[in-house]
């Protein structure tokens, strides 16, 4: 079954590269980051994980925990880690699922109901569990993105989005293409004028449809 936005996402019990975890505990009262790799010891893999690794403190400065999740094993996992921290130069402080039976992937329909890993498998046997899930606090889905195996992600525009998505939460208003911290943001249609006065003050009127305004600092 496909996941929409705004719904719970699946809670699972999985061990990982640093223990046990129960999903939904363990994002606890954060934002939280799942994004899924098709194989360990992969090269675009390999790049996208030391860049979350590099990114440490700007999650922690949006209370935010990331996760991979990958379908080889914890001890797998162990040795990978190791060669993505010669890679980047940084530690990799985030826990790897390890998903050898495909629950996590299959749970968030990255891959059919009836898939499996045959012998000799190579990354093209699971080449969809190449997304990103952005969680909020209350457990439900926030954004989705899905990347083919030979295109890395933008961990910048995971930021940005992840950026907007507290700030549309924090605020009640919505973010035009492009946005990044302190720029204008929209009013929802549905402020009236006259609201949008009492609570923004100033604003643009594009059209009636579309107003912009400067959130109070």
């Amino acid at each position: 079954m496909s996941l929409r936005i705004n719904e719970v996402v699946p809670d699972f019990a999985a061990e990982t590269s640093q223990g046990k975890i129960h999903f939904h505990d363990w994002i606890g009262d954060s934002w939280a980051i799942l994004f899924s790799h098709p194989k360990d010891f992969t090269p675009v893999c390999t790049t996208e994980f030391g860049a979350v690794a590099s990114l440490n403190e700007e999650w922690k400065k949006r209370g935010t925990k990331v996760i991979g999740v990958s379908v080889d094993g914890v001890e797998d996992h162990k040795r990978w880690i190791n060669d993505i921290e010669t890679y980047c130069g940084n530690d990799v402080h985030f826990p790897i699922i390890a998903d050898e039976d495909l629950e996590v992937s299959k749970l968030f329909d990255m891959l059919p109901a009836e898939a499996y890993l045959p012998d000799g498998r190579t990354p093209a046997d699971s080449a969809t569990v190449r997304s990103v899930f952005i969680i909020g606090p209350d457990k439900q889905l926030k954004l989705s993105m899905t990347y083919p195996m030979t295109v890395g992600r933008n961990f910048a525009e995971v930021l940005r989005a992840l950026d907007a998505l507290q700030t549309t939460t924090q605020h009640g208003i919505a973010t035009p293409a492009d946005w990044t911290i302190g720029q204008d943001v929209i009013i929802p249609p549905s402020v009236s004028d006259d609201d949008a006065k009492a609570k923004y003050g100033e604003y643009d009127t594009i059209f009636p449809y579309l107003r912009k305004t400067k959130l109070p600092e």
